[in-house]
């Protein structure tokens, strides 16, 4: 939240009164999302919170993230009640990874000129996420800087802290040969390969009202990323899960990888899921490669998880119950040639 006492408010041209005002509509919405463990006020210099007691050994897990160029296209189309989504998506998958439990979240607004209905809707988007994800939005921070953004233009940065017990750490050794990989499907592009899409819309002279069936451009691709914390706490809790991987930058390849222990390879089957029509789309009117569509976007694959194969097929309708869609992708096998993931077709 943006504190009405921070440097960033003065000498820099803000409206004061403005700027309390912003504070004021997005106290409501912190609130909504706290629990007992939070302590203070928001406005404070430092927000406070306090651990939760019943972990024996507990082991804090952060991330940072933003939501990179995806921006871009919020300013277009002059949209930005989601982008806060994406922002707590980015951090919180990330951690829940590691079989951590999400605890609480800040934000990092800079824009060139404080327009603060814009940064409220932002905020709205981001208390949002945070009631999906199960966290406290406990503080944060708006600053303006005129020499280095445009006056119609924002920035944005995220930070997550969950928690875990320290024998209960998912850091991918439990996984062995004969594991299944089970992949949750993404709600579109989440907040990956911007760039490469926007250069692609922009060389083909693409509109963003263009229909890809019943949705436009700009609607798909605005999408808010898919917040997968509450699903996977209940996994955790029905399941052996041996490692978990949040499929971001560098797609399925580049992020089974991180959890595989050496001597293993992920063999993964590239049409075992059912991949989403603006992924077939837009890799036709860019001329993309499918190893590079792999290695830069989700391809509808938001979320990994390496479990028993006995336990798979269990798994996936769990999730079906819980809303989510989940395809086995891939099983767990002695690497090739030190290989640690393959994409195969059968």
């Amino acid at each position: 939240m943006p504190d009405s006492n921070a440097t960033t408010y003065q000498g820099s041209g803000v409206n004061i009164e403005a700027a309390d005002n912003l504070v004021e509509s997005i106290i409501p919405v912190a609130k909504r999302t706290q629990n007992a463990e939070c302590l203070g006020s928001i406005g404070s210099f430092g927000a406070l919170y306090k651990v939760p007691v019943d972990y024996q050994e507990p082991v804090l897990v952060s991330s940072t993230d933003g939501v990179g160029t995806k921006l871009k296209l919020a300013f277009e189309l002059n949209k930005h009640d989601t982008i806060g989504i994406d922002l707590v998506a980015m951090c919180v998958n990330d951690i829940i990874v590691h079989g951590a439990k999400p605890l609480y979240f800040l934000d990092y607004f800079a824009t060139g000129q404080l327009q603060p209905a814009i940064a409220q809707e932002v905020i709205q988007g981001i208390g949002r996420g945070c009631e999906i994800a199960g966290v406290a939005l406990i503080g944060g921070e708006t600053a303006e800087m005129p020499g280095i953004y445009a006056k119609s233009e924002f920035d944005l940065a995220g930070f997550a802290v969950g928690i875990v017990e320290q024998k209960k750490i998912l850091d991918g050794s439990r996984i062995c040969t004969g594991d299944a990989v089970i992949g949750i499907t993404s709600s579109g592009f989440h907040s990956n390969g911007f760039s490469l899409i926007r250069k692609v819309v922009r060389d083909n002279k693409v509109p963003l009202s263009h229909r890809i069936g019943s949705r436009q451009l700009g609607e798909i691709l605005l999408a808010p990323t898919k917040i997968y914390a509450a699903v996977v706490q209940d996994l955790l809790g029905m399941f052996s899960i041996h490692g978990m991987a949040h499929i971001t930058g560098g797609g399925l390849p580049g992020n089974v990888k991180r959890i595989l222990p050496d001597g293993l390879m992920a063999r993964i089957v590239r049409n075992s899921w059912d991949q989403p029509p603006e992924f077939e789309w837009l890799q036709r009117i860019g001329n993309i490669s499918d190893t590079e569509m792999l290695s830069v976007f989700n391809c509808g694959i938001g979320y990994v998880v390496v479990l028993p194969a006995n336990h798979a097929d269990e798994a996936i309708l769990f999730l079906a119950d819980k809303g989510f869609t989940s395809f086995r992708i891939g099983t767990i096998v002695p690497s090739v040639d030190n290989s640690q993931v393959q994409i195969v077709h059968e």
